[in-house]
C-alpha cells in the first residue's frame, strides 16, 4: 500500500517541479526570442530611416522615433565640462530639444561600430511599383527575391511587417515601406536573415532540454526520497496500528473464550456441585474484570494518542502524596512479605495528582509482582536542577538487557512476565510513559537480572 502511495507522491512532486522548470524554460526562451525580435525590428526601422534620408524622402514619424531610440542606445553624450548628463537632459539632447545649458553637447556616435555588427545583416531591395528589383545594393549578402505580397500591402497601407520562410527553413524578417517621391524607387523592402538568432535559440533549446533531462533524474531521486520521508511517520503509525490490533485481538480472544466456556458449562449444568458452580461464575467475573481493565487501558491510550486526555495539573506536595501512597500499598506489600520503604521527601512538583497516582500504582504493582518474599521496594526523591526525580527500586528478578528497549512498547511482556503466568496485557508501562510525558515529564528504567529494577520519573519542580 505504502509503496504505491510513495510512487504516486513521487510522480506528483516530480510533475510539480518539472512543470515549474518547464514554465521557467519557456519563459527564458520567450524572453530571448522577444529580445531578438525587438532588436531586429528596431534595426530595420533605423536602417529604413537611414535609407529615407539618403533618398531625400520625408521620414515617417514612427521611423524617426525608432531612429532616435536606436541612436540613444548607441551613443555617448558628453557636455563641454565632460560630466555625464542625467536621463532627462540626455533625452532632450538626443531628440534635438536641448536647453541652452546643454546646447553644445558633444555626441560620440558609435553607430558605425554597430553598423558592421548588426546592420550589415540587413539587406535593402529598392523596388518599382510592380515589385521588380531596380538594382541590388547588397553585394555581400545572398540574393533574395522581393516578396510581392509585402509590396502590395505596403503600397496599400504605407508599410508592412511580416516574417517569411525561405525554402521552408530560413526565417527572414521583412519591413516594407512605400516612398512618396516621384523619382527613384516606389517601394523599399528591408529584411534580415534570422539564421544566427535561430541558431542561438536552437542551442538554448538543446541546453534547456539537457538541463531538463538531468533535472528529471535528480528530481526523480529527490522526490522518491522526499516521498519516503513524508510517509515514514504514517507508515510507522500504520505498523503500530496493525501490531496494536493484532495484540488487542489476541488479548481479547482468550478471556472471551474462557467466559464462553464457563457460561456453556453452567448452562449445561454439567455438575450439581455448588462449589464448582461458584468457581465457574467466579471465572466469568474475573475474566470480565480483566476485559474491562483491558478496554479501559485501550481507551486511555487512545485518548493519549489523540491528545484528548484532560489533565488537572496543580502543585503536588510529595511528602503528603507519598505518605498516602505508602498507606494504600503498604498493606498489600505486607501480605506478600515485601518491605516497602519510602524515604522522606521535601520536594514539590507540578502535575496531575490523579494521573501521577495512577503511574505510581503501575510501577508498584510491577515491583510487587516480580519481587520475591523477603525482598524490598524503595521509593526515593531527588532534586536535580529544575526537576525532581522520583525513583521506584526493587530487589526483584530484573529484566534482561536485550529486553529493556522494548518494555515501553504496547503489549510487550518480558520473559519474567510470561514465566509468572500473570494475566497482564503488557500495557502498564506504556500507559505510565504516555501519562508522564503528557505532564511534561520523562521516565527511564534500569535493570539487571537477579539484581532488581529501578524506574525513575522526572517531574517539573516548583
Amino acid at each position: 500500500m505504502f509503496n504505491g502511495l510513495r510512487i504516486r507522491l513521487t510522480m506528483l512532486y516530480l510533475l510539480v517541479t518539472l512543470t515549474f522548470i518547464g514554465l521557467l524554460s519557456v519563459g527564458i526562451y520567450q524572453l530571448l526570442a522577444q529580445y531578438f525580435q525587438q532588436t531586429t525590428d528596431l534595426g530595420l526601422q533605423h536602417k529604413m530611416a537611414h535609407e529615407f534620408r539618403l533618398l531625400g524622402a520625408s521620414v515617417p514619424a514612427e521611423l524617426a522615433a525608432a531612429d532616435r531610440d536606436w541612436f540613444a542606445n548607441r551613443a555617448i553624450l558628453l557636455p563641454p565640462d565632460g560630466q555625464p548628463l542625467n536621463a532627462q537632459d540626455a533625452e532632450q539632447a538626443v531628440y534635438g530639444d536641448a536647453t541652452t545649458q546643454h546646447a553644445s553637447v558633444r555626441v560620440e556616435d558609435y553607430t558605425e561600430d554597430f553598423y558592421d555588427g548588426e546592420l550589415s545583416a540587413i539587406f535593402v531591395l529598392p523596388l518599382d511599383a510592380q515589385g521588380r528589383l531596380l538594382f541590388d545594393p547588397n553585394p555581400y549578402l545572398p540574393p533574395l527575391a522581393p516578396h510581392p505580397e509585402a509590396v502590395e500591402s505596403a503600397i496599400s497601407h504605407g508599410n508592412d511587417w511580416r516574417t517569411i520562410r525561405v525554402d521552408d527553413q530560413l526565417r527572414v524578417r521583412l519591413l516594407t515601406y512605400r516612398l512618396t517621391r516621384d523619382d527613384g524607387p516606389t517601394v523599399l523592402q528591408l529584411g534580415r536573415i534570422m539564421a544566427d538568432q535561430d541558431r542561438i535559440l536552437n542551442q538554448l533549446v538543446v541546453i534547456l532540454a539537457g538541463v531538463g533531462s538531468v533535472s528529471t533524474v535528480v528530481l526523480g531521486g529527490g522526490s522518491w526520497w522526499l516521498a519516503g520521508r513524508s510517509l515514514k511517520t504514517a507508515q510507522q503509525a500504520w505498523e503500530r496500528q496493525k501490531t496494536f490490533v493484532a495484540h488487542a485481538s489476541h488479548e481479547l480472544r482468550t478471556p472471551l473464550a474462557l467466559i464462553r466456556a464457563s457460561a456453556e458449562a453452567a448452562q449445561r449444568r454439567l455438575t450439581s456441585d455448588e462449589h464448582k458452580q461458584q468457581r465457574l461464575l467466579h471465572d466469568i467475573i474475573e475474566e470480565s474484570d480483566h476485559m474491562t481493565r483491558l478496554v479501559n487501558d485501550l481507551l486511555l491510550l487512545s485518548r493519549l494518542d489523540m491528545g484528548r486526555l484532560k489533565l488537572e495539573q496543580k502543585i503536588i506536595n510529595l511528602t503528603d502524596f507519598l505518605d498516602n501512597l505508602q498507606r494504600q500499598v503498604g498493606r498489600l506489600a505486607d501480605e506478600r512479605g515485601v518491605k516497602l520503604e519510602v524515604f522522606p521527601a521535601q520536594e514539590v512538583v507540578y502535575g496531575d495528582p490523579t494521573r501521577l497516582h495512577q503511574i505510581m500504582l503501575i510501577l508498584l504493582d510491577n515491583a510487587l509482582r516480580y519481587t520475591p518474599t523477603g525482598g524490598e521496594i524503595h521509593i526515593a526523591t531527588h532534586l536535580q536542577g529544575r526537576y525532581v526525580q522520583v525513583s521506584v527500586a526493587d530487589t526483584g528478578r530484573g529484566i534482561a538487557a536485550d529486553q529493556l528497549p522494548h518494555v515501553f512498547e504496547r503489549f510487550y511482556r518480558s520473559d519474567a512476565a510470561r514465566a509468572d503466568g500473570s494475566n497482564g496485557a503488557g500495557l502498564g508501562l506504556t500507559i505510565a510513559k504516555s501519562l508522564i510525558e503528557a505532564q511534561g515529564g520523562q521516565i527511564s528504567i534500569e535493570s539487571q537480572i537477579n539484581q532488581g529494577t529501578c524506574v525513575t520519573l522526572r517531574l517539573q519542580a516548583v
